[in-house]
């Protein structure tokens, strides 16, 4: 599992962290007006989140990598159009 840590004293709360994470790992705490991480095991270790801090707040250190899935079975989708 990918671990992503925050230093919340260095944190300037500007969002950059929030806003680069496409893939909605980095969430916003509108009470402390901060950002943690909700789900780092979904984490695809872009490190966008990282590389937008300016205060170098954030670091995420990968872990196991996740693979992506393929869009669809190919052998399944060239069997389809074989002649027989």
């Amino acid at each position: 599992m990918h671990t992503i840590k925050i230093d919340l004293e260095k944190c300037i709360g500007c969002k950059k962290c929030y806003q680069a994470c496409h893939v909605d790992v980095i969430r916003w705490d509108e009470k402390s007006k901060k950002p943690y991480p909700k789900y780092p095991e979904e984490c695809a270790t872009c490190n966008w989140c990282e590389l937008s801090c300016s205060v170098k707040a954030i670091q995420v250190i990968p872990g196991n990598p996740v693979p992506f899935p393929e869009p669809y079975p190919k052998h399944a989708y060239l069997k389809s159009y074989r002649k027989e």
